[in-house]
């Protein structure tokens, strides 16, 4: 509701916002190439429940909802569509589906050098797909809805930015979210004042000298021709280069099966390139391994030099400045790994300065070079795998000399000494190089250790700490020519284009995270920002430590120009992080129209919107001289700003952390004064659905909008509320949405069944004590459920406000059976109950309200149900101590027929004194204090663990925690104050106001109360000492007889 200038006169900003307090929330704007799916709807909610609470708190509330386009996928897809037009026809009416086979392809662990054919379109599609089980785009484009002879629209991009908006805001509509669609927007340079935005941004940042230009490694995809970042990867999101030490190790001898090598390679040196991660222990080679089933290539480097690795490596080289041509490898011949034993090679740097090419079973293809140096003092796998060779030449079919050389010591750990891998397999009780697990964690100890507190032993940097000598030992190496910087992504990277990506090493522009300055800046922000979980503030932190330069242009996909330098455009994870500002003047600037193609309220063009007039309005800028329209318009503009900035919470996935959450916390550090930083981010995990991970491949996952048809849009919402709060993955049971359905239509039939006819309620005075327990009980729940709403604690909000709600209710009818419900109490809990699961199910609530309630105004305008006070807590104890009180008298009954059970097997059965089809009664024994003697100043751990097997109870999981809790009281506030359990009412009669209740639900005869003084008073028949001794001050003994 905006605020009319009347409202403000006068008002300085913070008198305003004391006045007319306002909440901002937002989440991610979702990527416009399909529907939102049920995890999306779990990050919405988050927004959408603290939204609709903050309502009820008489704040105004902004909830908006941005369309993002930027980037590759829908690009990817539209192009993927023209091929698929290419092959099978506009309507692809030549696709046959018997002739298709739909089994997914498999890369084999330890491929061949090169491929052996080109990979297909068809291929493509099938990688690109591989997440929905189907095999082309156009296939998906039919699977969600798309009618076949629409399906060509598609290969436009622009059209999937026509047709999937509208769908996202009926589904965000059907769900019941509160957004203000006013406010909405399409990202690039499709909306004019939107990428006006992003260029005053981006101008910025330049500017201020956060974003650089510069060669780095980079992501890259060769097909796209562009940097792949984060948003342009079907698979390996978060993924960064991993820079090794590229070791040449020149051939001295081939082996007699690889000697065809030397007519093949034009007089080039030859050189077997192991990447490394410690070239500081390039001084104890004693080997170098290949795999024996991988294809290795031989591939020119330059025309003096050709280096033997896998593909794969050689693909990422070509990249890095590595090859004759960049982009392109010159592989010159290809040959098995078994062919390379017993070649000779130098080892550069090695005290050892000639060793053996080796077989080792654990070489990977996919990591690396496929080629592995061998230092089996520092490396548990390489010790081990030279113990197994040496133990079995015959079978690794090798000769003994070639394993001849003893682990070389290079440096020393206080922990390990000399010789770090040969102590950690003897003390792992490692066997052979099988044991990949024992060796996973052998490796990591390993590094660690030699990393951390390693010394060096020998070389030019002896007695350095390896900290220190590493990269000295590697720059050492590269200036002499015997190494090289070489990258490759740390894991498997698939572009949006089906592409298998590699590191670049290219000039580029990039945002320069983690420059210090910058970064303090950030960890500041983080430090005044609210996380709601102490999870979320350290994924935050880790990812300031670790995170670095960043790309921020590319050449493929859509987006918004770079504004100095035009050929490239801004990705997509870099004009998405300050977009909050925008939402606060969309309305005014295009008012619903998410294109703005017509201006909004302001009549402002998206021309008019200079950087100098964002600076005015987003940074307390000048005003520009000539002015681009008129002032008062930019002041209406600034004054909305800066009423609903900065956004007070925004809820996102976990993952988002990693990248886009920290350049969030970066980019307002830098742009926007410290008044404006963001006051929280909530993150939370991924939604399952019935306790599995989401795939459309399995068939286990389900749209927004298929839940709301499925469920109704509260039952959603409500087990969407139930399904986590906290940043491990939460779950979405359908049984659960099921059941909220008829909790639902029960709850609404009760409301309006006690409205027809009100003949059974009581009115007039609350006489019943019933009735102080059940109020006292709803102002308690009340106040509980607030704590959880303030808190985010989304689920236990709906436990208390809603589940415990109904369960005080169900005890109150059940207790005033007799006399009735009173009539003023129970119109008072159906409006608590209507407004507290107002956020959660404003369908059902509005209806209560309106239909039921009778209120003249929607709910939606209604404050939260504040009782102004703290509820009294000796009267909610009562009510615990009377429902807990008939549980145990139902437990102790379900316990003594057990008894009776078994002795009617055995003997004793004749001596029984209670028959439970006879009729019974049963007598309640209360004390006021502990008896004497049962006291201990000090807990004999032996005693009580002898008591405990002499009364049966060593094994009940409740006995020891119960001890060591009492233990613990005992210490932290005296062994007198640990005794006294003094209740804040009487026992007794609290007992007889439940007596009616009682007799009835037990279907008792009769029922007594006696003092434990009382009852040893007429110890014998019927009144066992053992039992009346058993009562504690509020654990009242119980004792079953015949009438």
């Amino acid at each position: 509701m905006p605020l009319h200038p009347t409202e403000l006169k006068g008002l300085s900003p913070a008198r305003v916002q004391d006045k007319y307090p306002k909440w901002f929330g937002n989440f991610p704007y979702p990527y416009m190439n399909g529907s939102l799916h049920l995890g999306h709807a779990f990050t919405i909610s988050k927004i959408e429940f603290a939204a609709g609470y903050q309502r009820l708190l008489g704040k105004r509330v902004l909830f908006p909802h941005g369309l993002h386009a930027t980037g590759m996928p829908i690009k990817a897809a539209a192009d993927k569509i023209i091929r698929e037009m290419e092959m099978f026809g506009p309507d692809f009416e030549r696709f046959d589906e018997d002739a298709q086979d739909d089994k997914p392809i498999k890369a084999a662990p330890n491929g061949p050098a090169a491929p052996s054919a080109a990979v297909g379109k068809a291929t493509k599609g099938k990688i690109a797909a591989k997440s929905t089980g189907l095999t082309y785009q156009f296939q998906i484009m039919l699977s969600i809805g798309v009618p076949r002879v629409e399906v060509k629209k598609f290969a436009d991009p622009h059209h999937w930015l026509e047709h999937f908006p509208p769908i996202c805001k009926e589904d965000n509509n059907a769900m019941g979210n509160r957004i203000d669609w006013r406010r909405s927007f399409v990202t690039t340079d499709l909306n004019p004042y939107y990428d006006s935005f992003v260029r005053w941004q981006m101008n910025k940042l330049h500017a201020l000298g956060k974003v650089k230009f510069g060669e780095r490694y980079t992501i890259y995809s060769p097909k796209d021709g562009q940097p792949c970042m984060d948003h342009d990867r079907s698979d390996g999101e978060g993924v960064n280069p991993q820079e090794y030490t590229g070791i040449k190790m020149e051939v001295v001898e081939w082996s007699p099966a690889a000697k065809v090598i030397e007519g093949k390679v034009n007089d080039r040196k030859v050189y077997l390139v192991a990447a490394t991660l410690r070239p500081e222990t390039m001084y104890g080679q004693t080997n170098c391994f290949v795999g024996t089933s991988i294809k290795y290539g031989v591939f020119a480097i330059n025309d003096t030099e050709a280096f033997v690795c896998t593909y794969r490596a050689a693909r990422n080289m070509a990249f890095q400045g590595l090859s004759p041509e960049r982009g392109q490898t010159q592989q010159l011949l290809e040959i098995d790994g078994a062919a390379l034993v017993g070649t000779k090679i130098k080892a550069p740097f090695g005290l050892a300065p000639e060793v053996y090419v080796l077989p080792m079973d654990n070489v990977l293809s996919t990591k690396g070079t496929g080629v592995v140096t061998s230092v089996p003092s520092d490396s548990p796998d390489d010790f081990a795998t030279i113990n197994d060779l040496r133990k079995k030449p015959e079978f690794y079919k090798i000769d003994r000399d070639w394993v001849s050389v003893d682990p070389i010591p290079v440096l020393t750990t206080p922990t390990y000494g000399e010789l770090t891998a040969p102590r950690l397999v003897e003390k792992l009780k490692i066997q052979s190089q099988k044991d990949v697990k024992q060796l996973a964690e052998a490796k990591e100890i390993a590094y660690k250790e030699g990393f951390y507190s390693g010394v060096m032993l020998v070389g030019e940097f002896k007695g350095l700490s390896v900290q220190e000598a590493k990269p000295k030992v590697r720059a050492s190496m590269i200036e002499q020519g015997l190494a090289f910087a070489y990258a490759e992504p740390e894991n498997p990277v698939i572009s949006r284009s089906a592409d298998e990506c590699v590191v670049a090493l290219m000039d580029q522009w990039y945002m320069d995270y983690g420059e210090p300055v910058w970064r303090s800046e950030a960890e500041r922000l983080l430090a005044k920002m609210e996380t709601w979980t102490v999870e979320t503030r350290n994924l935050f932190e880790a990812t300031l430590a670790w995170l670095n330069q960043w790309a921020c242009a590319r050449t493929y996909g859509l987006g918004s120009k770079l504004p100095w330098d035009p050929q490239f455009m801004v990705e997509s994870l870099s004009d998405s992080t300050i977009y909050m500002a925008y939402y606060t003047v969309a309305h005014l600037l295009h008012d619903g129209d998410i294109f703005g193609r017509t201006p909004g309220p302001l009549g402002v063009s998206a021309e008019q919107m200079t950087d100098e007039a964002w600076e005015y309005v987003f940074c307390n800028g000048p005003w520009p001289d000539p002015e681009p329209f008129p002032k008062e318009k930019a002041d209406a503009l600034k004054h909305e700003f800066n009423y609903f900035y900065p956004f007070d919470m925004r809820s996102s996935g976990k993952d988002l952390v990693q990248n886009n959450l920290t350049f969030l916390l970066y980019n307002h550090a830098a742009i926007f004064p410290e008044d404006k930083w963001p006051k929280g981010i909530r993150t939370n995990g991924h939604l399952m659905l019935n306790g599995k991970k989401m795939s459309k491949s399995t068939g286990n996952s389900l749209t927004l909008r298929e839940g709301v048809l499925k469920f109704g849009a509260d039952a959603m919402r409500l087990s969407l509320a139930d399904a986590g709060d906290g940043v491990e993955d939460a779950n979405f049971d359908e049984k659960t949405a099921n059941a909220n359905i008829l909790r639902l239509h029960t709850l609404m039939t009760w409301c309006e069944d006690i409205f027809k006819d009100e003949s059974n309620l009581r009115t007039g005075s609350k006489n019943s004590y019933h009735d102080r327990v059940f109020e006292e009980e709803i102002v308690d729940l009340i106040n509980i459920t607030k704590s959880h709403y303030d808190a985010t604690a989304f689920k236990d909000a709906l436990k208390f406000g809603f589940y415990e709600l109904q369960s005080a209710r169900d005890w109150y009818r059940e207790v005033t059976a007799e006399i009735g419900m009173h009539a003023d109490l129970v119109k008072y809990w159906i409006r608590v109950a209507a407004l507290m699961i107002t956020p959660f199910a404003p369908h059902f609530a509005e209806h209560i309200w309106t239909e039921v309630l009778k209120e003249p105004r929607s709910v939606q305008l209604a404050l939260w149900p504040d009782p102004g006070r703290i509820a009294d807590r000796s009267i909610i104890e009562t009510g615990v101590y009377m429902r807990g009180t008939l549980k145990t008298i139902r437990d102790a009954e379900f316990t003594l027929l057990k008894r009776l059970q078994k002795g009617k097997k055995g003997k004793g059965a004749e001596d029984a004194l209670f028959d439970p089809k006879k009729p019974k009664a049963v007598r309640i024994y209360v004390a006021t204090k502990f008896l004497s003697g049962r006291r201990h100043d000090k807990v004999d751990d032996a005693k009580v663990r002898d008591i405990l097997i002499e009364k049966g109870l060593i094994k009940d999981k409740r006995a020891m925690p119960f001890i060591q809790a009492f233990k613990k009281r005992m210490s932290e506030i005296g062994v007198d104050a640990a005794f006294r359990r003094t209740l804040l009412f009487s026992e007794s009669e609290i007992l007889k106001e439940l007596l009616p209740y009682l007799k009835k639900s037990l279907s008792l005869e009769d029922v007594e109360v006696f003092s434990v003084e009382e009852a040893l008073q007429r110890e014998g028949h019927g009144f066992t000492r053992t039992i009346i001794e058993s009562s504690e001050p509020g654990s009242p003994a119980f004792e079953y007889r015949n009438i």
